[in-house]
């Protein structure tokens, strides 16, 4: 199995796709837009993106199987795996917030080979497949920050928006963390956290109540660029654990020690 060959493919029909999305910024109306449960939105620019993705991907690697947020085709377990989000950042996207992106990773018998996020509006893909020793922005090996203390670290997290069981760990975690660091950002797309850990703009990243394809392409981007991922006990269930730490190993961690301490 040629993966380089398989991740150039992958890369590029982001990039079509992507093409789709942002021409269908703004055009998306209120009756266009599903609820499906709490705060979680879905439209039918999420469902025609993915089943752009599901065409191209199936013509790359017909034997694959398909996990999609958007279930536009049938789960199936097979050894190959695809794990999608045509649109990571749908609220920000709706509300025409230029923070949006494509997430995908491919597995081989439950282990992480392959993962591309796409920026669009930026046109940023960040990308990296199992042989390789680096990862790629637009052809660019990138690698994660050399910060080498919390204080001068920049943090990205994501604040719960249905899932508020865990809220007042989550507080209680977040305020040294904003006495103690450069700050925390909020961007509202995981892919995006994860990609930008892996390049360096931010140090770290957490968070928790995230599904597989929020996560599994920027994880593997992070690993390969140097980074460390975890769930908050330090143990490797972060794509279908509902929760991760991302970043250097310094800030990895620290914040680390924090989930361990705040969250039981």
């Amino acid at each position: 199995m040629n993966l380089e060959l398989i991740c150039q493919k992958t890369c590029q029909l982001t990039v079509e796709v992507g093409q789709f999305l942002k021409a269908e910024l703004g055009k998306v109306k209120r009756q266009d837009i599903e609820h499906k449960q709490l705060n979680h939105l879905v439209s039918y620019v999420d469902k025609s993106a993915e089943q752009q993705l599901i065409d191209g991907l199936s013509a790359f690697l017909p034997e694959a199987a398909f996990l999609a947020e958007e279930e536009t085709v049938a789960y199936e377990k097979k050894d190959w795996q695809w794990i999608i989000d045509p649109l990571d950042g749908t609220t920000n996207f709706l509300h025409q917030l230029p923070f949006f992106a494509i997430s995908i990773a491919l597995q081989y018998q439950n282990e992480t080979v392959l993962g591309v996020v796409h920026e669009v509006n930026n046109q940023e893909t960040f990308y990296s497949w199992k042989g390789s020793d680096q990862a790629f922005l637009n052809q660019r090996a990138i690698r994660v920050s050399t910060t080498d203390s919390i204080a001068q670290s920049l943090l990205a997290t994501g604040f719960p928006y249905y899932d508020f069981e865990q809220m007042d760990a989550y507080l209680q975690m977040i305020k040294p963390l904003m006495l103690g660091t450069r700050g925390l950002r909020r961007l509202g797309s995981a892919a995006l956290d994860l990609a930008y850990v892996a390049c360096g703009r931010f140090d770290g990243y957490f968070e928790y109540s995230l599904s597989p394809w929020d996560v599994a392409g920027g994880a593997f981007i992070v690993q390969q660029a140097g980074g460390v991922v975890s769930d908050f006990s330090g143990e490797n269930n972060f794509i279908h654990g509902r929760e991760i730490i991302a970043g250097t190993p310094l800030i990895h961690q620290h914040l680390l020690d924090s989930t361990l301490k705040y969250f039981k």
